[in-house]
């Protein structure tokens, strides 16, 4: 390819689950390599990443933050990634263009078991990764300790790069694994060179010993020099490192103090030094390297001054402003420093930076140069789209507003692929779908603040259907009006029928001697169809026969309106007879849960009305259960709470439409009451 990748950048995002500290790393690997003058905080809303209002009102991340600093010649550009769980499809979205990450946790035992959904991805897709072990100055347990939580939800080998220097709690120092040297930390500066501690010579030995020999199973060389007793030369493990960090083989881990700039430094030098080059990133994503400019959609932004700005990783080629991707000719290119922007004239292969005015492209997207077949372009794989579990119905606070509002969702739905909405055939709800309370309320303050939509909101309700338990034959329904000139006249017998559920309606006829003419039947259908919309306890019938056996007609009088108009009669009295019930929808779900909560998420299903209907170990998920069962959709409206509140964040389900089971019928009681229907056999 004529455009070589620029060798001296990278992409790093930033990942960890929620409060671990990852804006604060942020704003310190900005801070030491002089990118910005002044750290900011999450209390005072001042940093790069979390600018948005949405963020800052809630002092955690929502979305990417994009930022840009260089170090020894290189071009980083970290992605400060949202760690709540209700945002991971942001984070997910995010790692699919970078080179590698940084996963920042706390030194917290029980904590730990909220990195393996995060640990699983990254492993899935092969994303280099390295743990920084943050927060160190509230570390209660031996490094060790920590060493071993984290190697339990780790599906590769976990190294330490470095062994921090503890006094008491207090974190001052760290050994480098590679060199075999100690180092102070000072506040505000680098970490200067220290005698060795003596007391930690013989722990320091053993857990380089281990590091050497994870590696060299990788590598025979390295192997015959430990079997041999030769000292590796730093820089071969360095390589090492390298190439196996690269290859997503090993996790090295580092520890420090985010806040107070310890341990930034070494991570920093071990992420130039270390972390793969965005060419290795490219030839494992792309089957073939050509100069066509080929990148990839990670986020899209609705910016209130600049319109819509897609954030891209640039794969190969060279894009320039004004180029023709995908059919759309796109506005500037800029490098971001959390909302703020600055223009370049091109972005070349192994950047990641934002193209505006893509319109029609989505996050995920491949996009490539206008000259070349959309079909002879490789499309890019997009992270896997997570299932909505949480839903808000919405209706703007001014009815003005209605005709906007589908408009201000789509863009809502680009920014955010995590949502989705519809409108409810039973209920004419308009739905909004995603991933928690936290997630919604994120969206709807997007919508009154970007698109001027103040929204009203409730729980969905729940689409009951009703049907009948007995069979009630030769229901008559006359229908007679005069009123000048013809009248109106129709009448019939029906037999009505309860039928197995699921088989939703049947109608036929049994008609003998014409006495209802055929032009007439259609009419009689239809009466009983608009009934079943509405039955008499207020909900829509389902699982009903009906069959038209008898009946009469005047020459002159009668009409198909007329028989509709008997049939609705008919039924109306015919169903009463037919003891109707309430009927509601029962939901298959799996629910993925890790082993060791197991007990709690049956005790939740059985809680919930639900039918336990097994369990076992979760597939290619070592220590993780799969709970089937069946659960009334009522009972699902806080189900995703109420799990991750049991499983420490990381429960998740999949749910789908089964079956109608009949309600309780103390339940059923409190239903009508609550829906207003009344059960005195008049249809509403």
């Amino acid at each position: 390819m004529s455009e070589k990748v620029k060798s001296g950048s990278r992409n790093v995002a930033i990942v960890g689950p929620y409060l671990s500290g990852k804006t604060t790393l942020l704003e310190s690997l900005l801070f030491v390599t002089g990118a910005i003058s002044r750290k900011g905080n999450i209390k005072d809303g001042n940093t790069v990443g979390d600018s948005a209002n949405e963020a800052r009102d809630r002092k955690m991340s929502v979305e990417i933050s994009a930022a840009n600093t260089e170090y020894e010649n290189t071009r980083f550009t970290f992605l400060d990634c949202p760690g709540s769980v209700e945002f991971a499809q942001e984070t997910y979205n995010g790692l699919m263009g970078v080179d590698a990450a940084i996963v920042v946790c706390e030194p917290v035992k029980d904590r730990v078991l909220t990195l393996a959904p995060l640990l699983k991805f990254l492993d899935d897709w092969e994303v280099p990764h390295i743990v920084f072990v943050n927060k160190m100055d509230r570390a209660n347990i031996h490094v060790l300790e920590i060493l071993k939580a984290l190697k339990a939800v780790s599906s590769r080998p976990l190294v330490l790069h470095q062994y921090p220097i503890m006094q008491g709690e207090k974190l001052t120092g760290f050994i480098d694994m590679v060199s075999e040297k100690a180092y102070q930390y000072h506040a505000g500066a680098p970490a200067d060179l220290i005698p060795f501690p003596e007391e930690l010579k013989a722990e320091e030995h053993g857990i380089r010993a281990e590091m050497l020999e994870t590696l060299a199973n990788f590598d025979d060389h390295l192997l015959e020099e430990l079997l041999e007793d030769i000292e590796p030369p730093q820089e071969e493990i360095i390589q090492d490192l390298k190439f196996e960090l690269g290859a997503d083989l090993v996790v090295p881990v580092f520890f420090g103090i985010a806040e107070q700039d310890f341990g930034v430094r070494p991570l920093l030098e071990a992420l130039f030094k270390e972390s793969p080059e965005p060419e290795t990133t490219m030839k494992r994503r792309l089957q073939e390297i050509n100069d066509t400019p080929v990148a990839q959609v990670i986020k899209t932004f609705y910016t209130p001054q600049g319109g819509k700005l897609s954030l891209v990783r640039v794969w190969q080629g060279i894009l320039t402003e004004g180029v023709v991707l995908n059919g759309v000719r796109a506005g500037g290119i800029y490098r971001l420093m959390g909302q703020q922007q600055q223009q370049i004239n091109q972005a070349v292969p192994g950047e990641i930076v934002a193209i505006s005015r893509l319109e029609g492209v989505k996050t995920g997207d491949t996009i490539s140069a206008n000259n070349s077949s959309s079909s002879s372009v490789q499309q890019l794989p997009k992270a896997q789209q997570l299932e909505t579990v949480f839903a808000l119905a919405i209706k703007p606070e001014k009815r003005n507003d209605e005709v906007k509002l589908s408009t201000a969702i789509l863009k809502l739905l680009e920014e955010d692929p995590a949502l989705n909405w519809e409108q409810d055939g039973d209920t004419h709800e308009v739905i909004l779908w995603g991933q928690g309370e936290i997630h919604l309320q994120v969206a709807l303050d997007r919508l009154r603040r970007k698109y001027n939509l103040p929204i009203s909101t409730h729980l969905p309700q729940v689409p009951y259907k009703e049907t009948i338990r007995k069979s009630v034959n030769s229901v008559h329904g006359r229908y007679k009006h005069q009123s000048g000139g013809h009248g109106q006249f129709g009448d019939v017998y029906l037999d009505i029928q309860p039928l197995p559920r699921g088989q939703g309606f049947n109608f036929n006829e049994k008609i003998v001697g014409g006495v209802v003419p055929k032009q007439y039947i259609p009419g009689v259908e239809m009466g009983v169809r608009e009934f079943l919309l509405h039955g008499p306890l207020g909900f829509p019938m389902v699982d009903v026969a009906v069959t038209l056996t008898n009946g009469s007609y005047h020459t002159v009088d009668s009409s198909e309106q007329a028989f509709k108009q008997a049939a609705r009669l008919a039924m109306q009295s015919g169903v009463n007879q037919a003891q109707p019930t309430l009927l509601e929808p029962i939901l298959k779900v799996d629910v993925n849960t890790p082993s060791e909560f197991t007990s709690k998420v049956l005790q939740l299903v059985t809680g919930k009305r639900g039918q336990i209907l097994g369990y076992e170990g979760r597939e290619d998920w070592p220590g993780w259960d799969n709970v089937s069962a069946y659960l009334p959709q009522a009972e699902m409206q806080d189900f995703i709470v109420e799990l991750r509140s049991l499983t420490l964040g990381v429960g998740s389900f999949h749910w789908e439409e089964d079956h109608l089971q009949e309600v309780p019928e103390k339940l059923a009681e409190r239903i009508l009451v609550t829906s207003g229907s009344n059960s005195n056999g008049n249809n509403k």
